[in-house]
């Protein structure tokens, strides 16, 4: 158990540069209590003491406003950052060092029993108020943009963004030293959609320069023709 706190410890200073002593980490760190509560929950539903794990899992909503349900399997080096509105549902399985936001939800869909949350693999990493819904899975080293709503399946060293999540291909976590580096650089995302509108805005553009050169070659020729015309008349006003 010693162990543990000083795992989770750790990983608050490895990944919040606002994090000073150890102090402040154990009293004043809501994503920190809502894991170690949960490591409580967990070990007493693993048990079949079900109610004392919802129980434990109740207190820490209302302490942390985490809801973390006691049958999810977290991996170790879970980061909760600015924790409140997350759900993590009680068949979610989260891998090793992974980093969640503020509103994540690990959430269902239906009234299925068994396997019916995602399972997240490690080094993941997931935006503020994304949601992963469904008995889905999301390889190693992935990145869910803020307010992705992800549906489907997501391989590995991929980044999500949009509703519905769309897949943008991306390089993998960092190694640096033999040490994976956790890419907190959930803000610097593509954007598709702001691409397509950049896309369909410039093809606008270029149509509207061709319009406006036509127009303009419209009116040299009728500039041409004029004169040409006028001449032609008068010539046969004076030959009649």
């Amino acid at each position: 158990m010693l162990s543990t706190l000083k795992r989770e410890i750790q990983v608050v200073f490895e990944r919040d540069p606002a994090a000073r002593s150890v102090l402040e980490v154990i009293f004043c760190y809501p994503g920190f209590h809502a894991i170690i509560h949960h490591r409580i929950a967990h070990f007493l539903y693993c048990r079949k003491l079900y109610f004392l794990a919802r129980m434990v899992s109740h207190i820490n909503r209302f302490l942390t406003g985490i809801e973390i349900h006691p049958g999810a399997r977290i991996g170790q080096g879970l980061f909760i950052d600015h924790g409140s509105g997350i759900v993590i549902g009680e068949t979610a399985e989260i891998g090793d060092n992974a980093t969640l936001y503020q509103g994540v939800t690990l959430g269902g869909t239906g009234k299925e029993k068994g396997k019916r949350h995602p399972t997240i693999g490690n080094n993941v990493t997931i935006s503020a108020g994304a949601k992963v819904l469904g008995a889905i899975s999301v390889g190693d080293n992935v990145k869910i943009g803020g307010g992705s709503v992800v549906l489907k399946a997501v391989p590995s060293g991929c980044t999500v963004v949009g509703v519905p999540g769309r897949i943008v291909v991306r390089d993998g976590a960092r190694v640096e030293n033999g040490k994976i580096e956790v890419d907190l650089e959930h803000h610097l995302l593509p954007d598709p959609i702001a691409d397509t509108l950049a896309a369909m805005q410039a093809k606008i553009d270029e149509l509207e320069q061709k319009l406006a050169r036509l127009e303009r070659e419209e009116k040299d020729d009728a500039g041409v023709q004029y004169p040409k015309q006028k001449k032609r008349r008068n010539i046969a006003i004076g030959s009649a």
